[in-house]
C-alpha cells in the first residue's frame, strides 16, 4: 500500500524550528533555502529523511541496509492491512502477501518468517525438500544482487562442475585462462610440475596446489577448474597446449575424465613402470633407515590389457534401466562401466548378459536409501587358462524365482559360466559378502593353473586379480627364498596357499597362517589337490601362532603377505621375537610396506633389496618383493 503524506495532521508544536541566527547550517538546509516556497514539494520529489511516516509506521531508514525488529502492528488494526513494507535496494520487490515464502531477511518482532532456498543448477544432486517445498509456490525471480547458494560438490575431480559467475567471465587469457582467485567452473593455463602417488599431474596456480587429471610432467594444459578445496584444488585438461613425448595418443578407455580406475592410462607403458620405480623409491628414501635399499627397475606384466580375472560391481538404478559398475571416489554415485579394457573379455559379456536378464525377468534392484529392492552387487571370476566363469549375485534377500531364472538367462547369454552362486546380505554396509550363501548350479568351484600348480577357487578366495604377473612374483619369492630343502618356513597371511605351494618343492616343511578359516580350508584343499603333504595351513590369530611355533623351534624363513594396510605391529614384535635369518615381504602398498620394512629395521633387520611387479597396468597400485636379512 502506497503512503500518503500526513504532514497536515502533524501538530506544529511538534516541528522543529528553524534558527535564524545559526552561523553554520547543513547542507540540505541550504539547499531547501533555494527552493522557491511558492512552489512546495510533491510527495515523489520530497526526500526521503524529510518524508513524515505513515500513521502507526516507523520511519523507513535512509540507508539500504537491513532494517531493525519493528513493533507489531496495533490490535485494533488488521495487521494484513497495515503490515509494514520491507524498505529495500532498488530493483526489489515488496513484500509478498501472507502465505508465500519469503527471502532470509530478519524477521519482524511477533511474526513468523520462512525462508526460500534458491534452486541450485542441474548439474548438482536434486535437494528433495527444497525442490518439493518450490513446487508448493509460484516462481520468483532473485533480485539483481541476491547470492545463489552453491550445490553440493564432491572430492571426485569429474563429479560436479560449477558454472562461474559472471564478473568472472569478462577478463580472459590469451589462450582462455581466467586471472584471479580459483572457483569451480574457472580456465586457467598450467604448467605440470609432477605427478602425486594417486597419478594426478600437480601444477601450481597464485600458491594454490592444483591437481590435474591425466597430467604428465612438463605439459602445458589448459585446465577447467572442478573442486576447490582448502589444501588442493582439481581440474580437467580442456586442450594440451604443450604435450609429453610419455603421452600415450590413442589410449585404450575415453572414460578417463570420469572413472578414477586408470590413473596411468595417458601414459606410454614403459614410462608406466618407470613411474612406479620412482613411487617405490620416493617411498623407501622418506625412511633414513632404507636410504641405501636397492630399488629394481619394475617388471612388466605379460597383459597391459583385459588381465583382471576377477571384478567386483555394484547394481543401481531401476530394473527397466539398469546400472552395472563401480563407485566414484568418495562416492555413491555409480558408474558403469560395460567395456573395461582392464577386465578379461568374459567378464565384460558377464556384465552384458546380467543387464539383459534383469531387465527381462524385471529383477528388483537394491536402493541402500530406502532399502527396498534385490539385486545389490555382482561377482564374476574367470578361471585362467581354461577360462570357466564363476557368477555370484549378492543380494538383500533370498528371492529364489528371481535370481534361478536370472541365473539361467546368463548361462544361456554366455556357456563359458558354469558356477552360480547366491550370496545373501541384508546388512546396511558396504560390506559386499554376507554370510548366508547357496548355489544355484551343481558346481560349486573352478580350477585355475599358475605355473604348473592347480588351485580350486570358491566365491570367497582370495586369488590375485592377474594370473600371469602373480606367477612372476611367486617365483621371485621363490628366488630370493634360497631354499635348500632344510629349512621350516612361515607363511603368514597365507590365503588359498598361494606362495606355500611355490616353495613346498623346495622346504623341508611350510606352515601357512591365515585369520579367515574359509581360507584355511581352500589352502589345504589346494595342498591335497596338487599331492603336496609337507605344508600345514593354520586359522587363528597370527601373532600368537608365530610366537608359538617360536617356542617350537622358529622358523628359518618368514614371508609376509599381509592386505593393503600392512601388518599389525604385534605380527612384527612376533617376527622379530622368533629372529628368522631371512624375511621376505610381498606387499601391494609401498607406503605401508616402507613403514613395516623402518619397524624390523628397529628390530635388527637390513633390507638388501625391493623388487616391483606390475601387477595393475594402467592403475597406479604396484607389488613389491623386499628382501630382509638378520644383521
Amino acid at each position: 500500500m502506497k503512503n500518503k503524506s500526513t504532514s497536515s495532521k502533524v501538530d506544529p508544536a511538534q516541528r522543529p524550528k528553524k534558527r535564524k541566527d545559526a552561523e553554520f547550517k547543513p547542507f540540505w538546509q541550504s539547499d531547501q533555502s533555494k527552493q522557491s516556497p511558492s512552489k512546495p514539494h510533491t510527495e515523489k520529489e520530497r526526500p526521503a529523511a524529510a518524508r513524515a511516516p505513515a500513521k502507526g509506521k516507523p520511519a523507513a531508514p535512509a540507508s539500504d541496509a537491513a532494517p531493525a525488529a519493528r513493533p507489531a502492528a496495533p490490535t485494533e488494526r488488521d495487521p494484513r492491512k497495515d503490515a509494514p513494507h520491507r524498505p529495500g535496494r532498488p530493483g526489489t520487490k515488496p513484500a509478498r502477501p501472507e502465505g508465500t515464502i519469503r527471502s532470509a531477511a530478519p524477521a519482524a518482532a511477533g511474526k513468523e518468517r520462512t525462508f526460500k532456498k534458491t534452486a541450485a543448477p542441474n548439474t548438482a544432486a536434486p535437494q528433495g525438500e527444497a525442490r518439493e517445498q518450490a513446487s508448493k509456490v509460484p516462481a520468483r525471480s532473485s533480485a539483481p544482487d541476491q547470492k545463489q547458494s552453491r550445490p553440493k560438490r564432491n572430492d571426485s575431480p569429474s563429479h560436479f562442475i560449477e558454472p562461474a559467475p559472471r564478473s568472472q567471465h569478462k577478463a580472459h587469457h590469451p589462450h582462455g585462462a581466467e586471472h584471479g582467485k580459483l572457483h569451480s567452473g574457472k580456465i586457467v593455463e598450467l604448467s605440470i610440475a609432477s605427478t602425486s602417488n594417486d597419478g594426478f599431474g600437480v601444477a601450481q596456480f597464485e600458491g594454490s596446489r592444483v591437481l590435474v587429471a591425466g597430467g604428465i610432467p612438463g605439459e602445458q594444459l589448459l585446465v577447467k577448474i572442478t573442486y576447490v578445496g582448502r589444501r588442493e584444488s582439481f581440474g580437467n585438461i580442456m586442450r594440451c597446449i604443450k604435450s609429453s613425448p610419455e603421452r600415450e595418443l590413442a589410449p585404450a578407455c575415453q572414460m578417463g575424465k570420469c572413472c578414477d580406475g586408470c590413473g596411468l592410462m595417458q601414459l606410454r607403458y614403459p614410462a608406466q613402470l618407470a613411474w612406479k620405480k620412482d613411487l617405490v623409491t620416493r617411498e623407501m628414501r622418506a625412511y633414513p633407515s632404507l636410504a641405501e635399499v636397492k630399488i629394481h627397475d619394475t617388471i612388466g606384466s605379460p597383459k597391459q590389457l583385459n588381465y583382471r580375472n576377477s571384478a567386483k560391481l555394484v547394481v543401481a538404478g531401476k530394473h527397466s534401466d539398469p546400472v552395472i559398475g563401480i563407485y566414484r571416489r568418495n562416492t555413491h554415485d555409480v558408474l558403469e562401466i560395460a567395456d573395461c579394457p582392464l577386465h578379461h573379455p568374459l567378464i565384460n559379456k558377464v556384465v552384458k548378459a546380467v543387464k539383459a536378464g534383469i531387465k527381462k525377468g524385471k529383477v528388483p534392484i537394491y536402493n541402500p536409501k530406502s532399502e527396498m529392492g534385490l539385486l545389490r552387487y555382482l561377482v564374476v571370476r574367470v578361471a585362467e587358462p581354461s577360462d570357466k566363469v564363476m557368477v555370484v549375485f549378492v543380494t538383500s534377500e533370498q528371492g529364489y524365482n528371481e535370481m534361478h531364472h536370472l541365473a539361467k538367462f546368463v548361462q544361456q547369454a554366455v556357456p563359458e559360466v558354469t558356477v552360480v552362486a547366491q550370496n545373501i546380505n541384508n546388512s546396511t554396509g558396504n560390506v559386499i559378502f554376507g554370510q548366508k550363501e547357496r548355489f544355484i548350479t551343481k558346481a560349486q568351484t573352478l580350477y585355475a593353473k599358475l605355473g604348473n600348480k592347480t588351485f580350486s577357487l570358491s566365491p570367497h578366495s582370495f586369488f590375485q586379480v592377474n594370473s600371469g604377473a602373480a606367477q612372476i612374483i611367486y617365483e621371485k619369492v621363490r628366488e630370493f627364498a634360497k631354499l635348500s630343502g632344510e629349512e621350516r618356513v612361515l607363511d603368514v597371511y597365507c590365503g588359498i596357499g598361494g606362495i606355500s605351494l611355490f616353495l613346498a618343492d623346495k622346504a623341508q616343511e611350510v606352515v601357512g597362517i591365515e585369520f579367515v578359516e574359509s581360507a584355511v580350508a581352500d589352502a589345504t584343499q589346494n595342498a591335497s589337490l596338487n599331492g603336496i603333504d609337507n605344508c600345514d595351513f593354520e586359522a587363528g590369530d597370527a601373532a600368537k601362532i608365530i610366537e608359538e611355533i617360536g617356542h617350537e623351534g622358529g622358523a628359518h624363513l618368514i614371508v609376509l603377505n599381509p592386505p593393503r594396510k600392512g601388518c599389525d605391529e604385534k605380527v612384527l614384535k612376533s617376527v622379530g621375537g622368533i629372529k628368522p635369518q631371512r624375511i621376505i615381504y610381498v606387499s601391494c602398498s609401498p607406503e605401508t610396506l616402507a613403514r613395516d620394512l623402518d619397524i624390523l629395521s628397529r628390530m635388527g633387520y637390513r633390507t638388501l633389496e625391493v623388487q616391483p611387479v606390475d601387477m595393475f597396468p594402467q592403475t597406479v597400485h604396484v607389488e613389491d618383493v623386499a628382501v630382509l636379512e638378520r644383521i
